[in-house]
């Protein structure tokens, strides 16, 4: 990969996870090879002195993390075609020859494959974890009913999503990338993206018509994710991001309430926005996750950055 698409942790070769006393030895490392003095190059110079300057400042740091470490499009341009479609990927159901969603995760890339004395992007352990962070309170006053709301989705993804696919991984608690609000849960396998938000809702029938619920004579707006998924297109090209809002009921049953699709709205994942009772959210999402392109895969620059996105 060209050293123009290295985040700044790449450039001075330490973890997203490193520590400050990390950050200055690596820097005087790099600088102490990279320094016009020593017959380094300036522009590599340059580069090992803006990482560090981000680095090093607590402030600098948090701003440069929740960007997902990189500008806009500029990893994923140097990504090979391969990786799958980034837009317009239709997900309808297909008839597979061999499903490797249930096998072992395979890292990308492999950690037996680090040079010596070289640091992975994400230390092993951190990587393995298939949950990271936690739904949290935000603002001023508590709001226990979306803590309660979120905490019912992502219970939901641990004991039915999770278990089916080793390499998923579910994080919890993210900045916004097009910088307002926050994405309640975002789930990542292989080169496939879900954004997942939530929603509880009285008894009854609805009907989706592909922007808004209808119950009887009122309408109920759903988070609005697109904004989100369009953000997080351009910046992971490389992966198909798609948004998904799981509607629980309040009796607790999955199977409620009973939605209705106008035609073309099926939460089959080849919508922006699905939008599904808490059952077919996980059949669908899974569904969604699996048939991508290498599912079984862990892109440890994709986890890494949506990782450096959590508030």
């Amino acid at each position: 990969m060209s050293d123009k698409y290295l985040t700044h942790y790449q450039v001075l070769g330490v973890p997203r996870t490193a520590s400050e006393r990390d950050i200055k030895i690596a820097y005087r490392k790099a600088a102490r090879i990279t320094h016009p003095d020593h017959g380094g190059d300036p522009a590599v110079f340059r580069k090992v002195t803006e990482a560090y300057e981000v680095l090093i400042d607590p402030a600098k740091k948090l701003k440069y993390d929740k960007s997902y470490n990189t500008p806009a499009g500029s990893y994923g341009a140097a990504r090979s075609s391969s990786a799958g479609s980034t837009s317009s990927f239709t997900t309808r159901r297909t008839r597979e020859t061999r499903n490797v969603a249930g096998e072992p995760a395979v890292y990308v890339p492999a950690f037996n494959e680090q040079r010596p004395g070289e640091t992975p992007l994400l230390p092993r352990t951190v990587a393995a974890q298939p949950v990271h962070g936690a739904p949290r309170k935000r603002g001023v006053f508590g709001a226990s009913s979306r803590l309660a709301r979120e905490a019912r989705t992502a219970q939901l993804i641990m004991q039915q999503v999770l278990p089916a696919i080793p390499a998923a991984r579910l994080i919890n608690g993210l900045s916004a990338p097009n910088g307002s609000g926050y994405l309640d849960h975002v789930l990542v396998s292989g080169y496939r993206i879900g954004i997942v938000g939530s929603m509880l809702v009285p008894d009854g029938a609805f009907r989706w018509d592909g922007s808004t619920l209808i119950h009887g004579n009122k309408v109920v707006t759903p988070p609005q994710l697109i904004p989100a998924t369009r953000a997080l297109s351009d910046l992971f090209p490389e992966c198909n991001v798609t948004a998904w809002v799981c509607v629980h009921s309040s009796t607790g049953n999955l199977f409620e309430p009973v939605i209705d699709y106008a035609r073309g709205c099926e939460p089959d994942g080849s919508n922006v926005v699905n939008v599904a009772n808490a059952a077919r959210f996980a059949r669908e999402v899974k569904h969604f996750l699996a048939s991508g392109p290498a599912p079984n895969v862990v892109d440890l620059h994709v986890l890494g950055r949506l990782l450096g996105g959590m508030y």
